[in-house]
């Protein structure tokens, strides 16, 4: 039994000791790591080719690349803009269904200045 308990002990120890690390296992994934849901990537887009691709964490979209509307989904065909662009897409119902709903990101404060 005493044995036991120092082996417990010691073992605590080593956990506590351990660095800490930021590299994720479900969650806070890098770009290039497999995920299921953009909930889990550092970058917030989880990205797929095709239906039956498996996902992997991207970068979101920069100004005028393809773009997706955020969904309800997680994962994307393109992925959503970087923060301070908007995703120019015609929406439809069937593409909100097939995750098809593409547009181009831009930026909102360049047609705001050009008008």
């Amino acid at each position: 039994m005493r044995t036991l308990l120092v082996f417990i002990t010691c073992s605590l120890a080593a956990v506590m000791a351990a660095p800490p690390q930021n590299k994720g296992i479900f969650i806070n994934l890098e770009n290039g790591e497999l995920c299921f849901n953009s909930l889990q990537c550092k970058s917030s887009c989880c990205h797929r080719t095709s239906g039956v691709s498996l996902a992997r964490c991207v970068h979101l979209a920069a100004d005028k690349q393809e773009c997706s509307v955020k969904t309800l989904y997680g994962t994307y065909y393109r992925c959503p803009c970087e923060s301070g662009l908007k995703c120019k897409s015609g929406i439809s119902i069937g593409g909100s269904i097939t995750n098809t709903n593409f547009g181009v990101c831009y930026d909102p404060r360049d047609t705001a200045e050009s008008s």
